[in-house]
């Protein structure tokens, strides 16, 4: 089976948190870049893709969605990268990633879309509050190194890019914690690598003039 991968993306996209795994793990990839008009809704696409987002991966001829999916996948496919825990040592991994993609996700999204918990049915939502949510995340990125400790894995790569993006577009309020693990963060080169290459691909489709 081929090793290729195929990256289906949009830079204006959590396809920025898929790049930045793919330049952590350092295997080459082929990018195909969809518009959210009319080629993330192509049959071709659909066919990968019924949600007809992106980011998706393609490896060894199977589809991973979903920008978390996509982060554990492929720190199991390439183990030789490091960028997950020793099986015995994987609580607080999975932990982590699946709150950054369940829990925090949904609470900073219906905080952006102006959604308020009606009083008393905070049990309903999966988070309760979002100031709860918040300071749960503050929990998570609290020491001086990563998520699973020393050791830098594909959780900080998902829960990272939620920091970094909330502190940027200040949809996740500032506070020391999540500065200093945004600051370490930023100084990683597969980091770097992903901002400027999509950064590149962001000034590309700006109309000119």
């Amino acid at each position: 089976m081929s090793e290729e991968i195929t990256f289906y993306t949009n830079p204006m996209s959590r396809g920025q948190i898929a790049r930045w795994m793919l330049e952590e793990v350092g295997q080459p990839y082929d990018m195909v870049i969809l518009g959210y008009d009319k080629e993330m809704k192509a049959p071709d696409y659909l066919a990968i893709n019924p949600m007809g987002k992106v980011p998706a991966i393609v490896h060894r001829g199977k589809v991973v969605t979903e920008a978390a999916a996509i982060c554990a996948y492929l720190a199991d496919a390439f183990p030789a990268a490091g960028l997950a825990p020793e099986q015995q040592d994987r609580a607080d991994y999975y932990r982590w990633l699946f709150f950054a993609a369940g829990p925090l996700e949904t609470a900073v999204t219906n905080k952006v879309l102006g959604f308020t918990m009606p009083e008393g049915r905070e049990r309903m939502a999966g988070y309760g509050t979002f100031d709860h949510a918040i300071n749960t995340l503050e929990h998570a990125v609290a020491g001086p190194a990563w998520i699973c400790g020393d050791r830098f894995t594909a959780a900080d790569v998902y829960v990272g890019a939620q920091i970094d993006w909330g502190l940027t577009f200040g949809t996740i309020p500032s506070r020391p914690a999540f500065e200093s693990y945004a600051a370490r963060l930023r100084e990683r080169p597969a980091y770097r690598k992903q901002k400027e290459l999509d950064g590149a691909l962001i000034a590309q489709m700006q109309p000119s003039g």
